[in-house]
């Protein structure tokens, strides 16, 4: 009598993909766990010995891992500090319009603010050329700011 057995259809689910800190644990894990397993002893005549251990490998894998963990620390850190640095930046920029802003010479006139590592760029239109000087004294007066680039142009309102 012939049985018969079920094709199942090939599963259409793609396999999960481990992040690195997972493929890490799992790298080191099968190293120890092979490093568990008991090694046949090769008995000679003569002297008995037993095959070498996983020991060095594990120490490897281990080895590979703290190098890849420090990596990823020093990255982490890399991009804590650049976060850092764009909140400032944004802070100096909001800073230096709210100045720019209670200026009655300079409240009327459209100023575009950039700020990249505390380096304050200025562009638009002043009214005149005292005002384009204040604008440059007000912003370095915020607290951050390392350099001042100062493209107004002079345009008479109107």
């Amino acid at each position: 009598m012939k049985s018969r057995i079920a094709k199942s259809k090939p599963s259409m689910l793609k396999p999960p993909r481990l992040g690195l800190a997972a493929s890490l644990v799992v790298l080191v894990l099968s190293a120890g766990l092979s490093a568990c397993q008991p090694k046949p002893e090769v008995v000679s005549p003569e002297v008995r010995t037993t095959e070498p251990t996983a020991g060095p490998q594990v120490d490897s894998a281990t080895a590979g891992a703290e190098r890849q963990a420090d990596q990823a620390g020093a990255q982490t850190s890399q991009a804590a500090d650049q976060a850092g640095m764009a909140v400032k930046d944004a802070s100096i920029t909001a800073a230096v319009n709210a100045k720019l802003a209670a200026d009655t010479d300079l409240s009327a006139f459209r100023i575009n603010v950039d700020t990249e590592a505390g380096r304050v760029e200025l562009r638009g239109d002043a009214p005149n050329m005292e005002a384009r000087a204040r604008a440059d004294e007000l912003t370095r007066t915020v607290d951050g700011v390392v350099e001042v680039d100062n493209q107004l142009t002079i345009k008479s309102k109107g």
